[in-house]
């Protein structure tokens, strides 16, 4: 007999695990997983939330770019800095999880207790659903080994500049015209309407908590058309100025910026940088447990240097 495969499963869009088991191969001879199975069946599941629906939020879900379940125990990775290397991969340990009656039941250390609705969309993709607070997330299924953790720093590139208290200019390159920006050593990016960056002329080696920031602005980060490892970023200070730059993460630390104008290439470093953790997990630490929520993110394309 022709199997059936997963299609039935993607084509049924209101298929749900409710039933406690899920058919998604052969009609004739089926193989039927658990809830339990399904969401353990991969090692991270990738919060994509831009596809987020609904006016709702549950703040461990919206703080965390990945999920994954292993045996009643809720991980998260909720930096971009350190990711695949954190927790074997899967983050920190923010709390437990059962399923019963094809719901997810959470008990999140900080949070408390939610109940979430598990839809099957794919075999590799589901929407958990919060009924009570009216908010839907979508969740895509990886292995640790095929993981694009490139790719999930330009799809987050906002919020990995975010990471850190301060970027410090530790490179320029010898070409390139003289601008204002030669003169700028360090920049901040911070989570106010998500855009929002100042920066300082101070010396080099001055102690972050010293900054003094001579400017204050919004920047926008902007997809490259053909290029998923390059981004334009775009500083519009307070006083008019604009200053446009390629931008490529050379690491999680390190940043390069192209300026289209000059023609400079500069090197920032990240320092000071700003762990998301549970309550009370770490002490003596640039910790935080608020203050940064993602939210959908609206790009435009651009031509390389415009």
């Amino acid at each position: 007999m022709k199997t059936l495969k997963i299609l039935i499963v993607t084509l049924a869009l209101g298929l749900s695990f409710s039933a406690c088991n899920v058919i998604v191969e052969d009609l004739n001879d089926p193989y039927y997983f658990s809830l339990e199975d399904a969401l353990s069946s991969y090692d991270l599941w990738y919060v994509d939330y831009n596809k987020t629906t609904g006016t709702g939020d549950v703040p461990f879900i919206s703080k965390a770019f990945t999920l994954s379940f292993l045996n009643g125990k809720l991980y998260a990775n909720n930096n971009l800095v350190g990711i695949g290397s954190q927790g074997n991969g899967y983050g920190i340990q923010i709390g437990y999880y059962n399923t019963f009656n094809g719901f997810l039941e959470i008990d999140h250390d900080l949070d408390g207790y939610y109940d979430l609705e598990v839809i099957q969309i794919d075999i590799d993709l589901i929407k958990l659903r919060d009924n009570f607070n009216q908010v839907t997330y979508y969740l895509e299924g990886y292995q640790k080994y095929d993981f694009d953790y490139d790719k999930i720093f330009y799809d987050n590139l906002e919020y990995f500049l975010q990471e850190y208290d301060v970027w410090e200019k530790t490179y320029t390159s010898n070409t390139g015209a003289v601008t204002d920006f030669d003169y700028e050593n360090f920049l901040k990016f911070v989570p106010e309407n998500i855009n929002t960056f100042y920066s300082s002329l101070d010396e080099f080696g001055t102690e972050f908590e010293n900054i003094n920031f001579n400017y204050v602005g919004e920047y926008y980060i902007a997809d490259v058309l053909g290029y998923d490892d390059l981004k334009m970023l775009t500083l519009v200070y307070d006083n008019g100025i604009e200053e446009d730059f390629e931008i490529s993460v050379i690491n999680d630390e390190i940043i390069r910026l192209y300026h289209i104008n000059s023609e400079t290439t500069y090197e920032f470093t990240g320092r000071g940088y700003i762990q998301y953790l549970k309550q009370g997990s770490t002490k003596g630490k640039n910790v935080r447990t608020t203050g940064r929520k993602r939210t959908k993110v609206n790009r435009k394309t651009v031509n390389k240097n415009i």
